[in-house]
């Protein structure tokens, strides 16, 4: 399947999806990280969406001006259009004609400005000991299974020490929670159930 992972530079859920065989490309304004550049489309997700046909799209939209961890700023950011900005971004993946597809969020404002996600997972039930509530709106895939729980309950991300990397570092997908999309979107049971 060809698959685009929409505003990741980690390349992590890429990755994934290129080991099981798929011709995923990882999508972002930035250079890629996760090296790989030739899996990489350095351009705007809205070039990558609507001059190629995907099968599956997951798009990790930025969460910067949507998330409840930034309500203290929202007056500011509802004046100056920032929010709506974000909005209509993340607005754009649940309107995308795909099949398949997921947009991934943080706990904040779109369960209310657009619908109730349809998952919450956590880092725990993917085998990471920590915390981290992430919403994920699915559209013709199915929720995504625990594939490894753990007991840690940490909250290594929220407790994070400011930095120049810190929302680049906070926003980066567990390699566990990558693996369940690829094997349980993209694997050969999930693909065999869908025909």
């Amino acid at each position: 399947m060809k698959v685009l992972i929409a505003c990741e530079e980690s390349q992590a859920v890429t990755k994934e999806f290129r080991r099981l065989g798929h011709e995923a490309y990882s999508c972002d304004i930035e250079q890629c990280s996760g090296g790989h550049p030739e899996w990489h489309l350095k351009n705007d997700a809205a070039s990558a969406l609507f001059f190629q046909k995907w099968d599956i799209v997951i798009a990790f939209p930025p969460c910067t001006d949507l998330c409840v961890s930034g309500a203290r700023w929202f007056k500011e950011k509802i004046a100056d259009g920032r929010q709506q900005k974000a909005i209509d971004f993340f607005m754009m993946f649940a309107g995308y004609p795909c099949r398949k597809k997921a947009i991934e969020s943080p706990i904040g404002i779109m369960s209310t400005k657009y619908r109730k996600p349809d998952q919450i997972i956590q880092p725990w039930q993917h085998g990471h000991g920590e915390t981290k509530s992430t919403c994920l709106w699915l559209f013709g895939l199915p929720k995504l299974e625990p594939t490894n729980i753990v007991k840690g309950r940490e909250q290594k991300i929220w407790k994070m020490a400011p930095s120049e990397n810190r929302a680049k570092l906070r926003s980066k997908t567990y390699s566990g929670i990558a693996k369940a999309m690829a094997e349980q979107w993209g694997g050969k049971n999930h693909e065999t159930a869908n025909k």
